[in-house]
């Protein structure tokens, strides 16, 4: 028998009550979250399991490569970005998941010695044509260094549960 992640809810979702459901995502809102410390450990253990390319692994080789120093995977950069939404508001909202990422771009090096954290920016909120329980939002995530110079852009949609008490014809958020 496993047990559940840290952090994870203990309660099965169709059970409990959650802080965030889709009319909390306003269109236009904007929330900054997250403290991410990227350390050389986390950058080297990530690389040798998902992303062994050398410059990810190795001094010299990063030095003579484009980034001039080890840096952190790109892949690495996200699931470290997937983290701080979690724990930020993901688990606790009433999140069904995701159709996918529309856009991702990767801006700058992150390397050991950053320190990340994310603005969340909600585009678009509307309502699933085909499930009138779940509503849809389109957000853009814009992750920072510590200099608050963005290192990576990403837009995508996230599947959320609409509050129990809203009405079908209830207001969209925005």
């Amino acid at each position: 028998m496993t047990s559940a992640p840290d952090n994870a809810p203990a309660t099965p979702a169709a059970e409990r009550r959650f802080k965030h459901y889709w009319e909390d995502f306003q269109v236009g809102s904007v929330r900054e979250f997250g403290q991410m410390p990227v350390s050389r450990e986390a950058v080297l253990d990530f690389a040798r399991q998902f992303d062994p390319q050398p410059f990810h692994l190795d001094d010299t080789a990063a030095e003579a490569s484009l980034f001039g120093q080890l840096s952190a995977s790109g892949w690495h950069t996200c699931a470290m970005t997937m983290r701080m939404m979690c724990d930020d508001y993901l688990l606790d909202a009433a999140s069904l998941g995701s159709p996918g990422i529309d856009q991702l771009r990767w801006l700058k090096p992150v390397c050991p010695g950053d320190i990340l954290s994310v603005r969340l920016t909600v585009l678009e909120a509307r309502p699933m044509n085909s499930r009138p329980g779940v509503g849809l939002v389109r957000s853009r995530w814009e992750v920072l260094n510590q200099h608050r110079a963005p290192v990576l852009t990403m837009e995508g949609w996230g599947m959320f549960r609409r509050r129990p008490d809203a009405a079908p014809g209830a207001r969209i958020p925005g």
